[in-house]
């Protein structure tokens, strides 16, 4: 099956660490403004996602941990066709973000789903 969302390793090594701290986690990816766009990494349930939120899937930590990600479905409708990597750089995060104590930043690598991709997403009616 195809999935929307994935994980660098590196990534996925942060969030493990700060899993261990904070306990279970999920991202939010931020429309713009104060953010800039960026993933923003919360404790789960810290962020209250709703109706307007689409959940895009969870991230496979590599441990049998798994963290939710969403965004709003107004920008999802920009985003469907786009297949999204969270990765971390070295860097100021946004202050909200869990990462920014750590001098790190998560971000979104991103590429159009292949055609292949997208009849399969279209057949499972994910679009």
């Amino acid at each position: 099956m195809v999935e929307r969302v994935d994980v660098s390793e590196a990534a996925a090594s942060l969030l493990r660490e700060l899993r261990g701290r904070h306990g279970e986690l999920m991202f939010h990816q931020s429309g713009g403004c104060c953010d800039g766009s960026s993933p923003m990494c919360y404790p789960a349930g810290e962020f209250l996602v709703g109706d307007v939120d689409e959940h895009l899937g969870d991230l496979d930590l590599g441990d049998g941990g798994r963290v939710g990600v969403w965004m709003t479905k107004a920008q999802y409708e920009y985003w469907k066709h786009t297949h999204l990597t969270i990765d971390v750089v070295d860097g100021r995060g946004a202050g909200f973000s869990l990462e920014a104590p750590e001098g790190k930043r998560f971000m979104i690598r991103s590429r159009l789903f292949t055609d292949e991709e997208w009849l399969e997403l279209k057949d499972a009616h994910l679009v």
